[in-house]
């Protein structure tokens, strides 16, 4: 017994000497430093939560030093939270920074705009007290939005999925009710899961709208269901992610996609910008030669992970759009179909990894696997691919292709005063008919492998210049103006802009 006290003793003495500081401190006097002055936390909506943001605490000192206290200054009512030195918390006592060291502050909120009766919300950390006393100013914009949200049932708390022609899917959404079928410009609207327009019903999204998806969340336009998009040159519809912070302004995948299912109808979308999802566009409609299953113009669609228009055996009349960086293909145009383009530039500059796929591919073929497993190619008519004074272009050798299973089905396409990247450096493309750009009747006046002279590729700026070889080579069409609204009735260029003069940066 004697000796089983002594060795408890001996484990308390040990854990007790584990636990003091093998250093000694001086309180900290006022002679902190920061790796920033204030702390913008960006702009989050209304009680949602904000990402992470880092403050940096030096000791510039000689010698190792001890913070008094780190608090919020509105304490427990504050709607920040911070971490320090991986502790969680709004108030902190005694913490020591080794000389020449520093420290690490992590902060994060969640704002409701009703409750805080603002729409900046602000704090301070401070460090210390009275005449030592400093601090870090925290500032973040809060937007109030219209939600919509999913159901959930109420016993297993499992979320609402839709069921789409019948048939129940693992797709995590609702179908919008009739007080829903506007949005206006007055606040954002915010998605979670899939919002989608049911039969006979229509979405209109008036000029000026801003619509954010969540991760996995997107539009769904069901058979029968029809959307209107009515952005005008002034006030674009905006369509992209949830996360408002800078370092999300280009990152692809952010959410699904706006999915016309077959069977929708009247589609139109003008004046938008479509960025930062999936796929931006899916048209999977069964197309009519007559109409249009989707009128697209003065549109611009910006760096998706899969596709910027993914369309299947449909029918799309487009003119002044502008398709850039896609993880596949800006334009997929495939299963057959109908589709119609004027002055539309597709400039795929994917800097994310190898990209497969041209910026446009056009194919009348679908291959999939039967209950055999055997692999099989069924075709569809390609009623019509007309493409007048577009570009094709991006970072690959091959920006465009026409790619054709000949079983009899039709097979219509006409390229006309179009720019087209096509370097075939492998012969590969050498016996293939419908990309032979000098004997097949289908292609006239092509500008091939021409220099467009975008502004800026990378940050999305396809406005091309003075040097462009694109300038005074398109046709006369019915769009007498430019994506940006410039004349170009007289000597028109091929694509969405007419060229202007680049500033020279001094």
């Amino acid at each position: 017994m004697r000796y089983l006290i002594t060795c408890i003793v001996c484990l308390g003495l040990i854990a007790m000497s584990s636990c003091r500081k093998d250093f000694s401190t001086t309180f900290s006097s006022g002679s902190l430093e920061f790796s920033r002055d204030t702390v913008f936390l960006d702009t989050i909506f209304t009680n949602i939560g904000s990402a992470t943001y880092n403050l940096k605490v030096y000791n510039r000192s000689n010698n190792a030093i001890t913070i008094p206290t780190i608090a919020l200054e509105k304490g427990n009512a504050s709607r920040y939270r911070l971490n320090v030195d991986g502790i969680p918390g709004k108030d902190f006592s005694e913490i020591d920074i080794l000389a020449k060291d520093s420290l690490f502050i992590f902060v994060e909120t969640t704002v409701d705009v009703a409750a805080a009766n603002t729409l900046l919300y602000t704090d301070r950390i401070l460090f210390d007290s009275g005449d030592q006393q400093q601090s870090v100013d925290l500032v973040t914009l809060v937007e109030d939005a219209n939600f919509i949200f999913p159901g959930r049932d109420p016993i297993s708390m499992k979320i609402d999925s839709l069921t789409l022609g019948g048939i129940p899917t693992t797709i995590q959404g609702r179908f919008l009710d009739d007080t829903e079928l506007t949005f206006s410009n007055n606040k954002p609207t915010v998605i979670y899961g899939y919002a989608a327009v049911p039969a006979n019903k229509t979405l209109t999204i008036n000029a000026g709208a801003r619509i954010h998806f969540h991760d996995n969340s997107g539009l769904i336009i069901d058979s029968k269901a029809s959307l209107r998009v009515n952005g005008t040159l002034s006030e674009k519809v905006i369509f992209e992610g949830d996360r408002l912070e800078n370092n999300f302004n280009n990152v692809p995948g952010q959410w699904g996609a706006i999915w016309m299912r077959a069977g929708s109808l009247e589609n139109e979308i003008k004046h938008a910008q479509i960025k930062n999802g999936v796929i931006g566009i899916l048209v999977d409609s069964i197309g009519s030669i007559t109409t249009p299953t989707l009128k697209l113009e003065n549109t611009e669609i910006y760096n998706h992970a899969n596709f910027g228009i993914l369309a299947r055996e449909t029918n799309i009349e487009a003119h002044n759009v502008v398709v850039g960086a896609a993880g596949q293909a800006s334009l997929a145009a495939t299963i057959g179909g109908t589709y119609n383009f004027t002055h539309s530039t597709f400039a795929n500059f994917w800097n994310n990894g190898i990209r497969p796929l041209p910026a446009v591919l056009v194919n009348n073929f679908f291959v999939f696997n039967d209950e055999n497993g055997q692999e099989i190619t069924e075709t569809r008519d390609l009623k019509a691919a007309n493409f007048t004074n577009c570009i094709f272009d991006g970072n690959n050798n091959i920006e465009f292709l026409v790619d054709r299973v000949d079983d009899g089905k039709a097979f219509n396409y006409t390229i006309e005063n179009c720019m087209i990247q096509f370097n075939d450096t492998n012969d590969s493309f050498s016996d293939v008919f419908e990309v032979d750009f000098a004997n097949n009747p289908n292609y006239s006046n092509i500008v091939l492998n021409g220099f467009a002279n975008f502004k800026n590729p990378q940050n999305n700026e396809f406005i091309i210049g003075e040097e462009s070889d694109a300038i005074n080579r398109a046709k006369s069409s019915l769009f007498p103006f430019d994506i940006l609204g410039i004349d170009r009735t007289t000597n028109p260029d091929i694509g969405a802009y007419q060229h202007i003069v680049f500033e020279v940066e001094e």
